[in-house]
């Protein structure tokens, strides 16, 4: 059955027992990049490849945030329900999911499978870099209806309070990714050695396993739900509804996402060593932030809960606990970052690349000091996803990111800028550094701005 967190006392209990699981969860999520990276670095070592997977991973991303058009609102109104009993309506926006979900990856399919052999070009990437790129792309579009099941499965039973059965998943996925990938990467037995295309496909089967078993649950019972042919004939109210509030939440990831695509765009322009740093750093910096993902998740639950149960002081409670709690481990990784940053980054290239691991060490001493500001900033906006209130995250993001970011990123990156009607500019000329400047820039201001959001009081009175 699901889980209500109603009847349990207080909100520090609640917190642990919704985000444990949900941490072990992103950590397993994390491992599926984290494989792909070392086999890249140790198995394919060439610079040019590790700049694929950079690009790959930014592109993952962006796909896996296309689900969260579905996938926010899913939580959303699965933990508003639980919070006030309404078991039949449980069932309905889980199964109205699961079909909107499924027809929206169709759609992104046939967008973007035409693209695959345009975008690294267009991103930057040339000759095996490029071609790279756009063969694992190619083969990870092909499962995404796949990838969307166990991604809006897995939002649902979390909005029901049910944050083991996606942990058990993508266990089973990254064994499957790890065993796949290394023996088709390597020719393991009597398998070929297919290198960068080995694996790709590593990953892809993976994903196939875990829609099999999400909807092996869903079908089954787990948390309550039923999944049923019948029950998911289209309905439009209730997909409007879903779509109410995952379209802004969506919108919102989706415009990170494209402008840290742009971002990208700006420092694969700086060479292979660049890129290949910066993959490397961002898988590390990935390790630190993994905690605020975790509390975001599991925030976005106990504040949809207690909203639709009307308790207020436990939903706002609650929020602060979680936000001390991240920040507090949050601060603790990046002191590890600041630290350790060359052997965690000579991790992945087994130290052959000289210009890259200090490079990438180097980056990972600046995002060291705004590990707080971005735990508080992955929280709130857990906690306002949950509340129904997603324009305000979105809002926030178009100001800090696309006023702040990305020009700033532009100026410090590279030595001179040409605009049209004013001429060339002498810039910064910092490199990937720079851009990593601006990046800590518009975290530690769009953490303030966030804070301001949840000092007010509107987002306790969204309705859903």
């Amino acid at each position: 059955m699901s889980t209500s967190l109603i009847d349990t006392p207080g909100t520090l209990r609640p917190m642990i027992r919704l985000t444990a699981p949900v941490l072990a969860e992103q950590m397993l999520h994390l491992l599926v990049g984290f494989v792909d990276l070392w086999l890249t670095g140790n198995f394919l070592i060439d610079a040019a490849y590790v700049s694929a997977m950079t690009l790959v991973i930014y592109s993952l991303w962006l796909i896996v945030s296309l689900q969260s058009f579905v996938a926010i609102g899913s939580t959303a109104m699965t933990a508003r329900f639980v919070g006030a009993a309404d078991r039949p309506a449980v069932n309905r926006v889980m199964n109205q999911s699961i079909t909107a979900g499924i027809f929206w990856a169709g759609l992104l399919m046939a967008g973007t499978l035409p693209l695959v052999a345009w975008f690294p070009d267009a991103m930057g990437l040339e000759g095996t870099a490029a071609a790279a790129a756009s063969k694992y792309l190619w083969i990870e579009l092909s499962v995404l209806p796949a990838i969307m099941v166990e991604r809006v499965g897995i939002a649902c039973l979390r909005g029901a309070g049910d944050m083991v059965s996606g942990l058990v998943t993508m266990a089973i996925v990254n064994v499957i990714n790890m065993l796949t990938s290394y023996a088709l990467v390597t020719g393991w037995g009597p398998l070929p050695n297919l290198g960068w295309t080995g694996i790709a496909l590593g990953t892809a089967i993976g994903h196939l396993c875990g829609a099999t078993i999400i909807l092996a649950l869903l079908i089954g019972g787990r948390a309550g739900f039923h999944l049923r042919i019948a029950a998911m004939r289209p309905d439009g109210d209730m997909i409007r509804r879903i779509l109410r509030i995952g379209v802004p939440g969506g919108l919102d990831m989706i415009l990170v996402i494209l402008c840290h695509m742009i971002y990208l765009r700006i420092i694969l322009t700086l060479g292979n060593v660049a890129a290949a740093a910066h993959g490397i750093a961002v898988q590390i910096e990935a390790l630190g932030y993994m905690p605020g993902s975790a509390f975001q998740i599991s925030v976005a639950t106990m504040t949809g809960q207690y909203l639709g149960a009307r308790d207020f002081v436990r939903a706002r409670h609650g929020v602060i606990m979680a936000c001390i709690a991240a920040g507090s481990i949050m601060s603790a990784a990046g002191l590890v970052f600041y630290l350790a940053a060359t052997p965690l980054a000579g991790f992945f290239l087994g130290g052959t690349e000289g210009e890259v691991v200090p490079l990438a060490a180097q980056l990972l001493r600046v995002i060291a000091f705004v590990m707080l500001p971005l735990a508080l900033m992955m929280v709130l906006v857990g906690a306002l996803r949950g509340a129904g209130d997603t324009r305000w995250p979105l809002a926030l993001n178009v100001i800090t990111i696309l006023v702040v970011r990305v020009p700033l990123a532009v100026y410090l990156a590279h030595d001179a800028i040409t605009l049209p009607f004013v001429g060339t500019i002498a810039c910064a000329g910092l490199g990937v550094v720079g851009a990593w400047y601006a990046a800590v820039t518009d975290i530690t201001l769009r953490s303030i701005l966030l804070m301001a959001r949840f000092q007010h009081d509107g987002w306790q009175r969204i309705e859903v």
